[in-house]
């Protein structure tokens, strides 16, 4: 089920919403949150097809396994509950995700023709895979307490960030389940959630599906494409897939404040960063705050040298390329990330500063290369790719008079793209983020009719129900 359709915005949503508040004001949280586990359960079986059933089991063996964690006293019985865990979410990914990968480079390699599987990858099954696996981990290191089985299947399953995130800890939701003030109905906290999912929602349908639209023209006809095409193709794709994720996780965040939960941010104006460090400190933060809790922090070890750093960098990188998607171009994307990353704290520790126009244009041109990496089909389709941009045949044999012209005309045909692309522009580098404008969120008139037109805009022009980006990881 897509957030952005009919049948969840005027059906699942209100009736979820309404079931949940009705059974919380008859004072019973217990049937409130057994409630919002079947809503989130159903929402989750509408596009899972029959990996449903095999995703109730994980959940229910990694509640075991944890709650066996967290009661038992023996180091060595520990460490054997954890291994048992995450060898489980990790064999259930890898087989899912890399099977088929695994295969054709066997049969590249060896020069057999083993069969490909016909495995179809399950929706979500990265980020709660993710999710399962921070919370085994938390068991061990005894940052979890005793839990109910519900709660837990709320944090786990909450149907706004099931699918695409946000990536949240236990540390996150349960404790907000267990306040008294919860259940209870909060009318700011509902016209705020109301706000931010209509941002959320433009977000995704006035200009991420639009510009995606465009950008998959382009990459899936190549050779036919002039320059300017393929100039405005990746730049539409740098920003469509910045609205689309970030649209979901305002869509997400403001759910769960209409339910009283309060999801962690997951964006901060990432294209404003100046050097690849501070980028990832703002793009998809929760991912990068997994990665870094326990990838990077388990391989660096403060005063080990610059040597460990790096290489903690470089394998986090390498394992969020192939958490991305199992492909050479996901490899490539991480560690190219990484070796942005890591000069960029070369260069931090070494107090190398360039000039904020220069730095920025490095890094969004560095930003540009990767995200043709992310969207291309391989390695070959990359390349003809970067080619397309730096071929200017339209431009051969003309003056700047005959250039500028050309791009006038060109202009006039692709209209509303390229007014798409200057309103994106202008929201990325000159708006308050989603997080800044819900901070000075006031329940006014003015604010009530911001929201309206938001989901009026939306709902004109929810005519084909289209996927987050997202979703095939």
């Amino acid at each position: 089920m897509i957030f952005s359709t009919y049948t969840f915005i005027l059906l699942f949503l209100p009736i979820t919403f309404f079931g949940y508040r009705m059974l919380s004001l008859m004072n019973n949280s217990l049937y409130a949150k057994i409630w919002l586990v079947i809503a989130s359960l159903y929402f989750y079986a509408q596009g899972s097809g029959k990996f449903f059933y095999i995703f109730t089991v994980i959940v229910l063996f990694n509640y075991v396994i944890g709650t066996m964690i967290v009661r038992s006293s023996g180091p060595m019985l520990r460490r054997l509950l954890l291994g048992v865990g995450l060898f489980e979410n990790i064999a259930t990914l890898a087989y899912y995700k890399y099977t088929n990968f695994f295969l054709e480079n066997l049969n590249a390699v060896s020069g057999h023709s083993y069969s490909l599987k016909n495995i179809i990858l399950p929706i979500g099954i990265s980020f709660f895979t993710f999710q399962l696996i921070s919370f085994l981990v938390d068991c061990y290191r005894r940052k979890v307490e005793q839990f109910s089985l519900v709660n837990y299947l709320v944090f786990i399953t909450f149907f706004p960030q099931l699918v695409v995130g946000p990536i949240v800890h236990h540390s996150d939701i349960i404790p907000q389940l267990e306040e008294r003030q919860q259940r209870l109905f909060h009318s700011e906290n509902f016209m705020r959630g109301v706000f931010l999912f209509s941002m959320g929602c433009a977000k995704k349908i006035a200009l991420a599906d639009p510009l995606t639209a465009f950008a998959q023209g382009f990459y899936s006809d190549v050779a036919s494409a002039d320059s300017i095409t393929a100039w405005l193709a990746v730049i539409g794709y740098t920003f469509s897939y910045y609205f689309d994720l970030s649209g979901y996780a305002d869509m997400a965040i403001g759910i769960g404040l209409m339910f009283n939960i309060r999801l962690p941010s997951n964006f901060n104006s990432p294209y404003k960063a100046r050097n690849f460090r501070v980028y990832w400190q703002r793009w998809h933060i929760t991912l990068s705050r997994f990665l870094s809790d326990y990838i990077f922090r388990g391989i660096y070890k403060k005063g080990r040298g610059s040597f460990n750093f790096y290489f903690a960098v470089m394998v986090t990188f390498f394992v969020s390329g192939m958490w991305h998607g199992a492909g050479w171009t996901f490899i490539l994307w991480g560690i190219l990330n990484g070796g942005f990353v890591c000069a960029s704290h070369f260069m931090y520790r070494n107090k190398i500063a360039l000039p904020f126009a220069l730095a920025w244009t490095l890094t969004f041109i560095g930003i540009i290369a990767t995200r043709i990496l992310f969207v291309s089909t391989d390695l070959p389709h990359a390349g003809e790719v970067l080619k397309a941009l730096f071929q200017f045949h339209e431009f051969a044999g003309l003056g700047a008079m005959g250039i500028a012209k050309e791009i006038v005309i060109y202009t006039a045909y692709h209209l509303y793209t390229c007014v798409l692309l200057l309103i994106a522009a202008c929201i990325i580098y000159f708006a308050k983020n989603s997080e800044q404008i819900l901070d000075r969120f006031k329940p006014n008139f003015r604010y009530a009719l911001a929201t309206a037109c938001l989901l009026v805009l939306s709902l004109s022009q929810m005519t084909t129900v289209s996927d987050f980006l997202y979703f095939q990881f």
